[in-house]
Parts: structure tokens; C-alpha cells; sequence
């Protein structure tokens, strides 16, 4: 959180609602942070899921497909496929 403003380039944000490693509320407190410091960034929410949201369980097709999308768009510059 006191390093948001420092951020440069593309940040995806993964959080499981129901997250017991990391209290999802610590997102929050980045999302926040990054907003005060003007910084642009994607964030996703994963209602129902834990840690590691979007790729061990709950809705692993659409996660780790916006994962996904996001590094080829951001990483190769280009849109992903449909």
C-alpha cells in the first residue's frame, strides 16, 4: 500500500471472496491505495472462491481465462481470442 503510486505498467488484482490466507479486506486496502495514487489497474473478484482464486477452484474456466486474456493483451499487444 505505501508503494501504489510507484506502480508502472499493467496490475491484475485476483481475489477470492472467502480468501483464509489473505483477508481479502488487504485487497481492498491495495485497491484504495492504488485509487489515491491515481494508478489504473483490473481487478476481478471471485465470489465463493479461496486463495488462489480462479485457478484451484470455484470458477477455474473463467479465471485463469481473464488471466489469460489480460497477459495477451497487456504482454503480447494484441486481443485474445474468442
Amino acid at each position: 500500500m505505501d508503494n501504489a503510486w510507484r506502480l508502472k505498467g499493467k496490475l491484475l488484482l485476483v481475489v477470492g471472496e472467502l480468501d483464509q490466507n489473505i483477508d481479502p479486506a488487504s485487497t481492498m486496502q491495495v485497491v484504495n491505495a492504488l485509487i489515491k495514487a491515481d494508478k489504473m489497474f483490473d481487478l476481478l473478484v471471485i465470489p465463493g472462491d479461496g486463495h488462489g482464486a480462479g485457478r484451484t477452484t470455484g470458477p477455474v474456466e473463467y479465471g485463469s481465462r481473464r488471466q489469460y486474456d489480460f497477459s495477451v493483451r497487456h504482454l503480447q499487444g494484441v486481443e485474445p481470442p474468442d
